[in-house]
């Protein structure tokens, strides 16, 4: 139910700094761990000798050491030694390509004859001086197609971030959904509205105005960005009203790309990896860090709503649930994602049927 021969968000750098990390990413149970010379490497948790996750052993010299009896393992996921034992003609398990890249650390759990690094998606933001991100880490119990349901639709803002970031002009604007090939886009403009809390904020600190009314009009635009496997960048932002919108010049602006980056655990449950990027004050990291709480407590809305529905459509697989138009980049970034699975199962047969002659 989701592709393998593709890149996700394994983990953040931090997390494998000082020891290795176990984390299951489209139900291949994985290991991250810094090799020699701080490479990052990925390998099957799962100790050849007794089974035991390497996870929960240590690194030694850039080789990951079982936590169980002490055999050792390359990046490679080729056994390299043991106290008192000879493993080196152990076989080998199963390694994954893994890259950092963008101040993120990506796996490919398919087939890695197949991972090309050029895939991963170019985040100019990343490595710009000129922006600034925040962000973190949700672990939520739900389909991943879920919340690509809830971030390629923003209607939901009204309700479930009514203090926040929501509005009734958010439901009151109609959609437009496009597909520009694997891309979909839902692009939506409110012109000549009251900023919500978050985007007040947001304009006076982009602007340096510290008496910017309450009540001041602007124009407001969401456009989500889908791309497979499961990624969302959603250009948001106010302009002045009148200044051009979107299109406004940065002085008249707070403009941001809210990134989401959603990557399968299991078929219920996802490592949801969330941030904002933002080009006003980029230097002022305690505007990065108000900006990162209020987002995470965003989120945490959508947590709750998300591990809800999931319960309730395992309660009653057999529901038909209703489309509108609002869920036209919902359902288009769906049919990618099946175009795409649909592609890996025909390509995977011709392997099968070589591999049982």
């Amino acid at each position: 139910m989701f592709p393998k021969n593709t890149w996700y968000v394994a983990c953040m750098p931090d997390e494998v700094e000082d020891k290795p990390l176990g984390r299951t990413i489209c139900n291949e149970q994985i290991v991250f761990f810094r090799a020699e010379g701080g490479q990052i490497a990925a390998v099957e948790d799962f100790c050849p000798h007794r089974g035991a996750p390497l996870s929960l052993g240590f690194v030694r010299d850039g080789q990951l050491v079982c936590g169980y009896h002490g055999l050792e393992m390359g990046c490679e996921g080729k056994c390299s030694s043991m106290p008192g034992q000879r493993v080196r003609g152990f076989p080998s398990i199963h390694a994954y390509p893994v890259v950092e890249r963008h101040g993120f650390i990506w796996v490919w759990p398919g087939d890695a004859a197949q991972a090309d690094p050029d895939q991963i998606p170019e985040l100019h933001w990343a490595n710009d001086p000129e922006w600034a991100y925040g962000g973190g880490l949700y672990h939520i119990n739900c389909d991943y197609r879920l919340m690509i349901d809830n971030l390629m639709d923003l209607t939901h803002e009204t309700y479930v971030h009514a203090s926040s970031i929501g509005q009734p002009e958010i439901e009151e604007s109609a959609p437009e959904t496009k597909v520009n090939g694997d891309e979909v886009l839902t692009i939506r403009h409110m012109e000549n509205i009251t900023a919500p809390p978050f985007w007040h904020t947001a304009l006076k600190a982009a602007l340096g105005d510290n008496n910017l009314a309450e009540d001041v009009s602007v124009d407001r635009w969401q456009i989500c960005h889908f791309t497979p496997p499961s990624h969302i960048l959603i250009e948001v932002g106010v302009a002045q009203a009148g200044k051009g919108g979107h299109e406004a010049p940065d002085e008249h602006k707070a403009s941001s790309i809210v990134v989401d980056f959603i990557t399968p655990e299991t078929e219920t449950s996802i490592w949801y990896f969330w941030g904002m990027a933002r080009n006003f004050n980029p230097q002022d990291e305690a505007l990065t860090e108000k900006i990162r709480e209020g987002q995470a407590q965003i989120f945490s809305e959508d947590l709750e709503m998300l591990e809800s529905q999931q319960r309730n459509l395992l309660r009653y697989p057999d529901r038909r649930l209703l489309m509108l138009n609002i869920d036209g980049g919902g359902v288009q970034a769906r049919r990618v994602i099946d175009r795409i699975l649909k592609a890996e199962a025909e390509n995977a047969r011709p392997q099968q049927a070589a591999t049982a002659s």
